[in-house]
């Protein structure tokens, strides 16, 4: 009988220190997978299987850290991680979530000020200085570098160098010139070709973006929160800027990608002023090679304004999770100090990063024959550091869907004033 309540007893203690270890492991939360010798398993979440989640392969190829884990990717598209990071980091539980991922700049800040404990400092482990200046600003809050940033989003001014040709003009007579000096350029390419000199999409305010930025200004004060849109004069120039193209009748009007892309490689328009990740897709009019090049972005004429301005661009986060530590281990030995990694990026999958010293490999001179010889890469990195550093804040999104009926107002006759002081009214109303 003794012996009976002897194994019983010990059964009972068995299953009790199973439940606890299973709520233990249920508790610590993270993706990462804990063996004996720490975790060996990481995962990290993207979206764009041919770039960004490209670029995280190549990475784990390149990998020269002393770690032993494997690294796990995920792909999701972006609105889903938006949504997903939102839904865990709201609840509190950090359960189901990776240890590593990408989040756009012009979000970044959202989740850093609502969930500064949700991500792991970077600062003692990456050397922020080695980065464009621009993308430090996204990446950081109060004092602490979260982002590891990856992807250029340097704009620029693709030009068909024919056209320009056809109306008297050079390829000098486009670099580094004003917004008004490139409306009087198109209006001349207009007469002589009867080319539209850019594309412009009435419910997409990338090219006031763009604009505003050459002056280091944004959306918001420096607070990152409060709208500044009212007495934000960079802003109401870009507006009276954007309708000087359209009252010129030099923009064709599109209302999507495939517009948008189209009338390029079809040759209906002399220019496209945007991003630097749209150099694939101009070249997929093949029949156009040697009749591009690319020169610095038009500024606004105003004092302080510079030739160099941003369109879109990632960073790599590390969650606070089990794990943390391989993960920054990890973004390190990979996209935070290896320069052989991005020059494979830029040959491979055409990914321009934002790590100064990679500028120095030979992928980065490579001459494009598409552009007439042109040394590309080189080009637009060179740009990349000269682009003026903004606080994106929260609100990007949001308050550009203010800002396009606002432009819609101002285009059908609306006083500026009046326009921008509404925008603003709304803004504080839905922001708050």
């Amino acid at each position: 009988m003794k012996k009976f309540y002897l194994m019983l007893l010990l059964a009972v203690g068995m299953l009790v220190l199973a439940a606890c270890s299973s709520g233990d492991e249920e508790a610590s939360g993270g993706s990462g997978s804990e063996g004996s010798s720490g975790t060996d398993t990481i995962t990290a979440w993207a979206w764009d299987p041919a770039f960004n989640i490209a670029a995280l392969e190549k990475a784990k190829e390149a990998y020269n850290g002393d770690g032993e884990f494997e690294v796990e990717i995920i792909e999701n598209a972006q609105d889903d991680i938006i949504q997903k990071l939102n839904t865990g980091l709201s609840s509190g539980t950090t359960k189901g979530m990776p240890n590593i991922v990408l989040i756009e700049d012009y979000r970044a800040q959202s989740f850093l000020q609502a969930y500064p404990d949700a991500f792991h400092p970077l600062t003692d482990v990456i050397e922020a200085s080695d980065f464009a200046e621009y993308k430090i600003a996204t990446t950081s809050h109060e004092g602490e570098q979260y982002g590891l940033p990856f992807d250029s989003g340097v704009a620029a001014l693709y030009v068909r160098t024919d056209y320009l040709e056809e109306a008297g003009y050079t390829v000098e007579d486009v670099t580094n010139i004003t917004w008004d000096e490139y409306i009087e350029i198109g209006k001349k390419v207009k007469e002589t070709t009867g080319k539209n000199m850019l594309t412009l999409d009435p419910n997409d305010l990338a090219q006031v973006r763009m604009m505003i930025q050459t002056n280091g200004s944004w959306y918001v004060d420096e607070d990152g929160s409060t709208p500044n849109l009212a007495d934000n004069e960079t802003l109401a120039k870009a507006f009276e800027t954007y309708k000087k193209m359209m009252d010129a009748d030099i923009a064709k009007i599109v209302s999507d990608w495939s517009q948008f892309v189209g009338a390029f490689n079809s040759g209906d328009v002399a220019s496209v002023p945007t991003g630097n990740w749209i150099t694939p897709s101009v070249k997929q009019g093949a029949d156009q090679s040697g009749n591009w090049a690319v020169v610095p972005m038009p500024r606004l004429d105003m004092d302080g304004a510079v030739n160099a301005s941003n369109l879109g661009g990632s960073s790599w986060y590390v969650l606070n999770v089990d794990g943390k530590e391989e993960a920054a281990d990890f973004m390190l030995n990979t996209f935070g100090s290896n320069p052989d990694l991005y020059q494979t990026l830029v040959k491979d999958i055409g990914a321009l990063g934002t790590y100064s010293p990679a500028a120095e490999g030979d992928a980065y001179a490579v001459e494009d024959e598409f552009f007439g010889g042109q040394q590309l890469i080189t080009d637009l990195s060179t740009w990349t550091d000269e682009i003026p550093a903004v606080n994106y804040g929260l609100h990007t999104y949001a308050i550009e869907d203010i800002l396009v009926t606002g432009m819609q107002d101002y285009l059908n006759g609306a006083e500026l004033t009046t326009v921008l002081e509404n925008v603003q009214g709304q803004a504080e109303a839905q922001l708050k």
